[in-house]
């Protein structure tokens, strides 16, 4: 023997109602079978909210009946031939009746009862099953239909009725021993009490209904057919990469269907689980797939595929109630009275904590019976409250429960550790934790805008070992930028090759058009969607990065706007991580270059600017690795202008100095304002930043700059600085024919000794370790406690697009490592 149940959806209308027979037959032809079936998809909830508007005295309920009249005579038209649809037609118009004259009832009482409502639901099923009947019978199928009033037997707690197990065994045993057909029709959800009246056995009732029938006869199998191929990992709305759960205990499935896993309703396993009766979940739209197979512990044990975690789910619209008070310690009592107060309002109560100091408990209930909560405890503790040896309830809403499931979870430990690490280190707040002695869940109170973003989060340390999905929002795509993308785009199958990181770029922007897309923007048409995008706004384009919430989220500024550093801070607030090609955040007052880093260490995410000193070399790393490991810089000697190099290793005298600048800017390798390069203000930052990350507290105004430029020249545009630069010819011939006489370099040198920094023009001797410097090179030299004498160097090209590109590109993935 086995049953099969057809949920909803698999009975929606006659296309479905055909998939269904299908199935049917193929599984009559193996064994004797019980189909029990809901009511056409939605039919149900159709019918009580015609009686809902019938109570409030509204008509539309007329409308209501009409619609259930009309989709029942299109199945029955579409199922049956049109020669024996008359006495299927009359059924259904009987019983379309029946419901006008109960809702009439109502209409003119302005009043529904639970009884009367369980009699209105009834109908869904029971009109359901016959036309399904039918149609087997047509199909030459051996049918008997049986109304499941006389088989399962409750009380009269109507729309929620508890089954008398012993006289519906007996009525099932009764009636299937003397059963001649290979297949019986049975409707879900209804039943009737000892006096014959009908009842329903709650929301999600014809699971129950099936499995209470399966547990009577001992079947070999119960199969629950639905519009998804099984329980899955996780909500797949929520989590793309959901995978369908092949083989499960009855207990995790359980505390999944508890926790928002739809797919079969909690109190269906009971029945089916004291008699070890596997429970098949399948796709009646894809009967071919595997499905999900639910088995007794043991069983499911010795079939692990070697998750520990089964899957993760989740339930929405919660309150949090907070009792706290220093007149609870120590007393007994208190706990009851709570829970006595919640239980006379019929409130349930979803997740309980409690501190060990007694001074406090929560507890999670439905957000709707959050007011009543509130009144009901603040009336028991009245008294308590006057005396101040409770504080007033605290209630919480906008929150959710995420939890994980896993037999497995007991004997391995450190699954609660990388759950609340994957949650922190993407800026996830846990309000309350709950898990039993049994450690069969781990449930997380948080907010309701994270539980997305945790349900990816948890799915992608737990189940997605293939790569790990990296978020990207970039502002600034010009020469740096667009190398950076090309880069990207190169390296997405070696990142998740070698490192298991996929980046998805969510967002670009630049100075006018900006285009945003949670899907991904297509690498290799970014420029064609950033034309069609937007007109670009700082404030809008942050909101998005904020609001959409999306883990492992890495914000990259690859701009020298003032304005877009000013962000930094909302950003990393939000666990969101900075990588920044922009020096304006690092470089500012030091008060809010050591927020920032603060911010970073304190919501778990990564503040990261190795491109502000020397492009693509490991300068600040290097520097990071020396002060990490207990070194410690004594000095710091350095040419840290790729353009300033460039500059002076070109100019020769035979063509002016202005000229030579501009080629370095038409190169790329100076900032979009020359003049920050040639004033030695960048330098200053660069030094700067140096100073602060070798434990430095040092401001812009400390460093001395002995610069090189007629003070005029920074006056006006960028174009009057070049004409100042061309009348200042012999200026600047001066200074070479000064280095050439004494057989040395030019070079914009910045030194940070004993805690003073400077910048400025030298003359660099054949033997100075900064003499061989050449094109664009940049090279720093650090003095420490393990390199006195013979210092550590770091040389190469500081500056252009492809090595700057590639810097940031390091500090995206770093930012992604964490």
């Amino acid at each position: 023997m086995q049953v099969l149940k057809f949920g909803g959806t698999s009975v929606a209308n006659a296309e479905n109602i055909n998939k269904v027979a299908a199935i049917v037959k193929k599984a009559v032809s193996k064994n004797k079978t019980v189909v029990v079936v809901s009511a056409l998809g939605g039919v149900t909830d159709m019918l009580l909210q015609a009686a809902n508007n019938a109570a409030r005295g509204s008509e539309d309920y007329k409308q209501a009946i009409t619609e259930i009249e009309k989709r029942h005579f299109d199945a029955v038209k579409s199922l049956i031939p049109v020669a024996h649809q008359s006495q299927l037609l009359s059924l259904v118009k009987t019983s379309i009746n029946e419901i006008e004259d109960i809702c009439n009832g109502i209409f003119l009482l302005s009043e529904i009862t639970p009884r009367t409502k369980d009699r209105l639901a009834s109908y869904g099923e029971w009109l359901s099953s016959q036309i399904i009947a039918e149609k087997l019978r047509f199909d030459q199928v051996d049918v008997q239909w049986k109304d499941a009033r006389q088989l399962i037997t409750t009380n009269s707690n109507y729309t929620q009725a508890q089954v008398n197990f012993e006289a519906t065994q007996a009525n099932i045993v009764d009636y299937f021993n003397s059963l001649q057909q290979s297949l019986c029709i049975v409707p879900g959800f209804i039943a009737s009490n000892a006096d014959g009246i009908t009842t329903t056995i709650g929301r999600g009732g014809s699971d129950y209904t099936a499995a209470i029938i399966a547990a009577a006869l001992n079947a070999e199998i119960l199969e629950i057919w639905t519009d998804v191929s099984g329980m899955m990992t996780a909500d797949p709305r929520l989590a793309a990469n959901a995978k369908v759960i092949e083989k499960i205990s009855y207990g995790e499935a359980m505390e999944l269907s508890h926790f928002g896993a739809k797919v079969i309703y909690p109190p269906t396993l009971q029945p089916v689980m004291t008699r070890n009766i596997p429970v098949w979940i399948k796709n009646t739209f894809a009967p071919e797939d595997a499905g999900t197979l639910v088995l007794n512990n043991e069983r499911s044990a010795a079939q692990s595929d070697g998750n520990i975690i089964r899957g993760i789910s989740s339930i929405n619209s919660l309150a949090l109630l907070s009792l706290e008070g220093s007149g609870m310690i120590g007393i007994p009592g208190f706990s009851k009275r709570l829970f006595e107060a919640l239980s006379n309002e019929q409130i349930n109560v979803i997740l309980i904590t409690q501190s060990s100091s007694e001074h406090s408990i929560c507890v999670a209930i439905d957000a709707g019976k959050a007011d009543a909560a509130k009144q009901a405890i603040d009336e028991a503790f009245a008294n308590e409250l006057a005396l101040q040896k409770v504080e007033p309830l605290k209630v919480e809403t906008d929150l959710s429960i995420v939890a994980l499931v896993g037999e497995q979870m007991r004997s391995h430990p450190g699954v609660s550790g990388k759950m609340f690490s994957a949650l922190g280190r993407n800026g996830i707040n846990v309000r309350a934790i709950a898990q039993g002695s049994s450690e069969k869940n781990i449930s997380a109170v948080i907010s309701t805008i994270d539980v997305r973003k945790a349900i990816n989060v948890l799915h992608e340390d737990f189940f997605e070992t293939t790569f790990k999905q990296v978020h990207l929002f970039i502002a600034g795509v010009g020469n740096v930028g667009s190398k950076l993308l090309q880069q990207i785009e190169k390296q997405l199958v070696s990142l998740q090759q070698h490192l298991k990181i996929k980046i998805n770029v969510i967002g670009i922007s630049n100075s006018r058009t900006m285009v945003l897309n949670e899907k991904g923007i297509a690498l290799d048409n970014w420029e064609g969607e950033l034309k069609q995008g937007e007109k670009a706004s700082l404030p809008l384009f942050v909101e998005h990065v904020i609001n959409k919430n999306l883990r492992n989220s890495v914000f990259v500024d690859i701009t020298a706007n003032p304005d877009v550093a000013a962000i930094y801070d909302r950003l990393l607030q939000k666990s969101i991580s900075v990588v920044a090609c922009n020096k304006i955040a690092a470089s500012s007052d030091y008060a809010n270059y050591k927020r920032l880093k603060d911010l970073a260490r304190e919501f778990n995410c990564k503040f990261l600017f190795e491109t502000n000193v020397g492009a693509g070399l490991p300068v600040i790393g290097t520097l990071n690795d020396l002060v990490y490991s207990g070194d410690e810089v004594l000095k710091l000697e350095a040419v840290l202008s790729g353009t300033l190099n460039f500059v002076f290793n070109n100019y020769d005298g035979s063509r002016p100095f202005s000229d030579v600048v501009r080629q370095a800017q038409e190169e790329g390798y100076t900032e979009p304002d020359p003049r920050l390069d040639l004033s030695g203000t960048d330098v200053m930052r660069k030094i700067l930043i140096l100073a602060r990350e070798a434990g430095h507290e040092m401001q812009m105004e400390d460093i001395g700059n002995n610069g090189f430029l007629p003070q005029e020249c920074m006056e006006g545009d960028v174009e009057a600085f070049y004409a100042c630069m061309h009348r200042h010819e012999a200026h600047f011939k001066q200074l070479l024919d000064k280095a050439d006489a004494q057989n040395c370099k030019l070079k914009f040198v910045a030194t940070f000794n004993e805690g003073k920094a400077s910048v400025g023009l030298q003359h660099i001797a054949p033997e100075n370790d900064l003499y061989h410097l050449y094109g664009k090179d940049n090279v720093v030299l650090f003095y420490t406690l393990r390199y006195p004498s013979q210092p550590l160097v770091v040389k190469g090209a500081g500056a252009g697009a492809d090595v700057t590109a590639s810097g940031v590109f390091a500090d995206i993935v770093r930012a992604a490592s964490i």
